[in-house]
């Protein structure tokens, strides 16, 4: 079993979901690796990851909204508010949702359905570099 890993850069100008696919098909085509599972973890307590609709902006925006209704930016409502205000909202938002994703690969392509983009979704309300590791496993 062959393994091939690389750590991506992602930078975000605030909320919202930042779609990375394209880096992610081209890791598995340069990989060498034509069948197996692709791995994708995100290194960061308020981020997390989704497999999401990437043809209608309309789904991001209703995502984005509803996030921001379900989760109160309210700092009286937390405890942990030495990183501000923004942040305990995003720990509960990433813990709502994925930090890691596991999808098949074949024929040296991650295995997606027709309208499925992968995502960072960033929770905190400034400008962020996060990290996201890709790592293949397969023959």
């Amino acid at each position: 079993m062959a393994h091939a890993q690389t750590e991506l850069q992602i930078s975000t100008h605030g909320q919202g979901l930042y779609e990375f696919t394209p880096d992610a098909v081209s890791f598995c085509a340069k990989s060498g690796i034509v069948t197996g599972l692709l791995t994708v973890y995100c290194r960061h307590t308020s981020a997390s990851l989704t497999i999401q609709e990437n043809a209608d902006p309309d789904v991001i925006h209703d995502l984005n909204t509803f996030f921001k209704r379900l989760v109160s930016e309210d700092p009286s409502n937390y405890r942990h508010t030495a990183e501000g205000p923004d942040d305990m909202p995003a720990h509960i938002r990433s813990a709502l949702t994925d930090v890691s994703l596991s999808i098949p690969v074949a024929g040296g392509r991650p295995v997606l359905g027709t309208w499925q983009g992968i995502y960072l979704f960033e929770h905190r309300l400034r400008a962020q570099r996060r990290s996201v590791v890709l790592h293949l496993s397969g023959d």
